[in-house]
């Protein structure tokens, strides 16, 4: 019996061993985002059978999407250097009399081009457009993403770019990681004094964005999202990731709100959803469900109704 047991011991001990060295090469793929031509994404049906087993046991090299489109009215190009030393590259688009500008943020593994849609809706309504790339995505520095801690820094770095031109009412808008990280940057910075804050489908906590994640891939929520996190934490060095939630940053949010979410979100949960919007300490908030939205642009799938509600939220004093 003491062989069997010792047997099932090593066995137990070298499955563990495994697992933990294959979550700690995603965890690491997860937040790395590689310069073009330096890494390559086939798609699964053109993979062969090793480079599929490869990409399941060690993750897939993600390059940083190039930008795939520019906005349709006449904009500028420019950078900002955040607080930590990394130049961001962004898109600059005037009106010519505005009231007012809006700051847009991406979502993880996207770039400005990706948000193109709401950046000219935005624009038609009479607003300069601000869009910048965050660390490690688009054109800007960096390959190292960690989903919206320091990013909160590109935030502050967009922030006072706009600032700078003397404008005094300024909305922040972001998807996803950058609606997550805009409410980092509320909890950082106290100067940092938006008019008014959109945010469309943030995740609730880091654990949360990693079970989303996981939830894509039809793969069990634990242990991964416990290891996935702590493998984070590890790699990053610099923060403890079980303590990145955007929950609590909602509670130092006290100025007007509009949160949006689609019901058919696969990654962020009606759960989460709530826990941000009732946690936010504005008086002023407002919650928009999307019936026939995903994890997705609501402004592309659903116009109308994002539209209404953005026009809507804008004119309220």
């Amino acid at each position: 019996m003491k062989k069997i047991f010792k047997g099932l011991a090593f066995v137990l001990i070298t499955f563990f061993v495994f697992l933990n060295i294959v979550v700690a090469f995603h965890a690491y793929k997860f937040t790395h985002f590689y310069n073009k031509n330096t890494a390559s994404v086939k798609k699964a049906e053109l993979m062969s059978g090793w480079e599929k087993t490869e990409a399941m046991l060690f993750g897939i090299n993600y390059t940083k999407l190039p930008l795939s489109n520019q906005p349709a009215h006449r904009f500028a190009k420019f950078y900002t250097t955040t607080t930590d030393g990394i130049i961001l590259k962004g898109w600059y688009v005037p009106q010519a009399a505005s009231k007012g500008t809006i700051i847009l943020f991406h979502g993880h593994g996207g770039n400005r081009s990706s948000i193109l849609t709401e950046a000219n809706n935005f624009y038609n309504l009479g607003y300069n457009v601000c869009m910048v790339d965050f660390r490690a995505h688009g054109d800007s520095e960096g390959n190292v993403c960690t989903i919206g801690y320091n990013e909160s820094a590109d935030v502050k770095a967009a922030y006072d770019y706009v600032a700078a031109k003397g404008e005094k009412r300024i909305v922040l808008w972001g998807i996803s990681l950058g609606a997550a990280t805009i409410t980092k940057a509320m909890t950082d910075y106290k100067d940092l004094r938006p008019a008014k804050i959109i945010l469309e489908m943030p995740f609730a906590s880091l654990s949360d964005a990693v079970k989303g994640r996981l939830r894509t891939m039809n793969l069990p929520e634990q242990p991964l999202t416990a290891l996935l996190t702590f493998w984070g934490a590890v790699q990053q060095g610099g923060f403890w990731t079980f303590n990145h939630n955007p929950y609590e940053y909602a509670r130092n949010i006290h100025i007007p709100v509009l949160m949006q979410w689609g019901k058919d979100d696969k990654r962020v949960t009606k759960t989460e959803t709530f826990e941000v919007f009732q946690n936010l300490s504005s008086p002023q908030k407002k919650l928009v469900i999307y019936n026939h939205s995903g994890h997705q642009s609501l402004a592309k799938n659903e116009p109308e109704k994002w539209n209404a509600a953005i026009q809507a939220f804008l004119k309220d004093k």
